[in-house]
């Protein structure tokens, strides 16, 4: 089979699973697990389907910033996912399971950029500057792949297992909170399940924006103003079901809620 072409069948394999809510195989078990180049191929074709058909690119989102995690896919870097306009969830609603494949939630802190980041040789000082406002974010991921198992290959073909996003309402500039020490508290129905800060996202939610803004500009698609970035869980994830509520604080940037109905 051509290169090419399958690259399109397995985008189309993953498109299949979304759309009739049906897992699969993970793809590694026919592109492997070395070659991410093939993975993101087949995810930014998924990419251009979608924005083809309507879809809008509102941002991206990074993954893989928990270095156990990284330790457990076998990878020493992030990876990155595209955000669409309808995969945005409003603070406070509900959201349909039915709409979800295999959901898990996390906590996360969301920027909003003012300017374009267009050089891969900027700096940390460069991606403060470009930083509009944060807000207390819920990831919603999910996998078109079977039980969740996965390994670097699959997620990034998969759109880095995204599938929905929350934004909280209380925007704060970078210097009204300590984006490092900032602590997070997640809870399922009121009860504890995922807790971290800052620290925990590559040392510094601005360090994860800083390597996707340099690894879009290398790619010729770079971050833009008024693009969202969700920048990395700053815990652990936790499963979630129909008639559950996660609501997740974080010290001073306020919180988020989402229901699942």
């Amino acid at each position: 089979m051509a290169y090419d072409e399958s690259i399109k069948n397995f985008a189309s394999l993953l498109r299949e699973a979304y759309e009739t809510r049906t897992p699969i195989a993970p793809l590694r078990d026919q592109i492997g697990i070395d070659d991410l180049e093939l993975a993101y191929k087949i995810q930014h074709s998924n990419t251009k389907f979608r924005v083809a058909n309507g879809a809008r690119i509102v941002g991206k989102k990074i993954g893989l910033t928990s270095v156990a995690v990284q330790k457990q896919l076998g990878v020493d870097q992030p990876d990155y996912g595209i955000l669409f306009h309808d995969m945005e969830v409003l603070n406070g609603d509900t959201v349909a399971t039915s709409e979800l494949m295999q959901p898990k939630a996390e906590a996360e802190i969301a920027f909003i950029l003012r300017r374009d980041l267009v050089d891969e040789k900027i700096t940390a000082a460069d991606v403060i500057r470009a930083i509009d406002y944060a807000v207390p974010c819920i990831e919603i991921a999910g996998s078109r792949i079977a039980d969740w198992n996965i390994k670097i290959t699959d997620t990034i073909a998969d759109n880095a297992s995204g599938s929905r996003f929350i934004l909280g309402h209380s925007p704060k500039k970078l210097d009204a909170f300590d984006v490092v020490n900032c602590q997070m508290e997640m809870r399922l129905n009121g009860e504890v399940v995922s807790t971290g800060n800052g620290a925990n996202c590559l040392g510094s939610p601005i360090n994860s924006t800083l390597w996707l803004a340099k690894t879009m500009a290398k790619i010729g698609t770079p971050l833009m103003a008024g693009e969202i970035i969700l920048s990395g869980a700053l815990g652990p994830m936790a499963n979630v079901k129909a008639g559950d509520r996660v609501e997740a604080s974080f010290s001073g940037l306020g919180s988020v809620s989402v229901g699942f109905s």
